[in-house]
Parts: structure tokens; C-alpha cells; sequence
């Protein structure tokens, strides 16, 4: 499996019906996200083995395989496990919506639904689940990063960052105080089937650190035998803003 390049959040999107099927495509270009659209559960298992999207909304009455079920093999499966899922579904009684939470969906929309409240969602999913692909501005000590204009700044002076630069520190300050080893780090930024050597995340946290210069060696930190943790100052960073 292998995740997109780019820094916007990708959604897989399941839904059999044309005509939602596009006015989501619609609403989450419009919102600055990268949907990629299936027609069945079978069609989303196909497009999941080739790569990993950062977030899904499913349908719960799919031809064949239901929603439902589709989000109960995803949560058991190692590969996908952690993928925030939205339920999307006419069935809005009490008892559905527990059922679909307990079936491991992280969100419920219920149809009829605005375009603006379905953004909305993913977006308040995906700060909750994957605070890295948060949209807005984080901060640790002096640096800070501009996730919309893909910009970093340290003291206030702009710092150039290669895309794989930039994915390596979003998901560190995302995650601060937190001890990532380097196959944590190859699974979270380069993705969990890419076939690089360990040595590779040694080699960008080296060049990220003297692209930041002095603040690099303050705020990345090497945890010996474990990997690498990015520093805490005073508690979690600030963002996303």
C-alpha cells in the first residue's frame, strides 16, 4: 500500500449512487481534498491495495458488501485499522447510528446532508485522528509550519524544505513527546509499503535539522535504540490554528 505524495489529505470515497457519488467528488475538491471514488465495497478493497488514502466515506447500503461491513473488515485488518471512516446513510434512528459507531466508524452523517456540514466532518475527523493532516498552522518552540501555504518558518524567517522534509516534520510536530522508531516513521511519512533501508529516515532528519538550523538540534530529538521524538517545550504545539 502506498500513500499519495501530495500534502492534501486524500478521500476515498464509497458510493454507489452517481449523483452523490459527484456532489461529494465536488464538495471535497472544493475543500481542498483529493477524493478518489469507488462504486462498491469490492471497487474500494481493489483501489485500497494500491494505495492509502488518509481518511474514507462510505456509504452503509452499497450493492453487495454493505457499508457497514466494508468498515468492520477495515478495522480488521492490520493495514488499514487506523483509517478514520465516516458512515454515510438514510438511517438515522438511535440504533443505526450506534451500530455504526460500534462498527467502528469514527463520524455519521446522515442524508440528506449540506455540502459545507460533510466538510466539516472530514475535517474535524481528520484533526482528531490524524492531527498531522490538519489544516492550518502548528507550532513547536520557534518553528512553525503553514500546512495551506505548505510554508515553514523558523523565527519568522521562511526556511526552504524539500515535500518529503516538509511530510517528516508535519508529522513530528503533530505528534510531539512522542518516541517514533525509523520503521514507525517510514510507515507514517513514506508510506507502509515503500521498500526503503532504515538509514533513509537517519538521512532526512539529519538534512531537516540543518535546514532548521539551530532550532533543528533543539526541537528533534535522537532517543538512543528507539528513534526520534520531537521535543516538548511546555506541553503539545500549537494548531492547528
Amino acid at each position: 500500500m502506498k500513500r499519495h505524495e501530495s500534502s492534501a489529505a486524500q478521500v476515498l470515497v464509497v458510493e454507489d449512487d452517481r449523483g452523490i457519488q459527484e456532489l461529494l467528488r465536488f464538495t471535497l475538491v472544493c475543500a481542498g481534498y483529493r477524493p478518489i471514488c469507488a462504486g462498491s465495497a469490492e471497487d474500494a478493497e481493489t483501489v485500497l491495495r494500491e494505495t492509502l488514502p488518509d481518511i474514507a466515506v462510505i456509504d452503509w447500503m452499497l450493492p453487495g458488501q454493505s457499508g457497514l461491513s466494508l468498515t468492520r473488515r477495515l478495522r480488521r485488518d492490520r493495514r488499514t485499522s487506523g483509517l478514520p471512516i465516516i458512515l454515510l446513510t438514510a438511517r438515522g434512528e438511535e440504533a443505526d447510528r450506534v451500530a455504526g459507531l460500534e462498527g467502528g466508524a469514527d463520524d455519521y452523517v446522515v442524508k440528506p446532508f449540506s455540502p459545507k456540514e460533510l466538510a466539516a466532518r472530514v475535517h474535524a475527523v481528520l484533526r482528531r485522528c490524524t492531527p498531522e493532516l490538519a489544516k492550518g498552522k502548528l507550532s513547536v518552540g520557534p518553528v512553525e509550519l503553514d500546512t495551506v501555504s505548505h510554508e515553514a518558518r523558523v523565527a519568522g524567517q521562511r526556511v526552504n524544505l524539500t515535500p518529503t522534509e516538509f511530510r517528516l516534520l508535519r508529522f513530528l510536530i503533530a505528534n510531539p513527546g512522542r518516541v517514533y522508531s525509523r520503521q514507525q516513521l517510514l510507515d507514517h511519512v513514506w508510506g507502509d509499503q515503500v521498500y526503503v533501508e532504515d538509514r533513509t529516515v537517519d538521512i532526512h532528519i539529519r538534512r531537516l535539522r540543518v535546514a532548521l538550523g539551530p532550532a533543528g538540534e533543539q526541537v528533534i530529538e535522537t532517543v538512543r535504540g528507539a528513534g526520534y521524538k520531537l521535543w516538548e517545550p511546555s506541553g503539545p504545539p500549537q494548531g492547528a490554528r
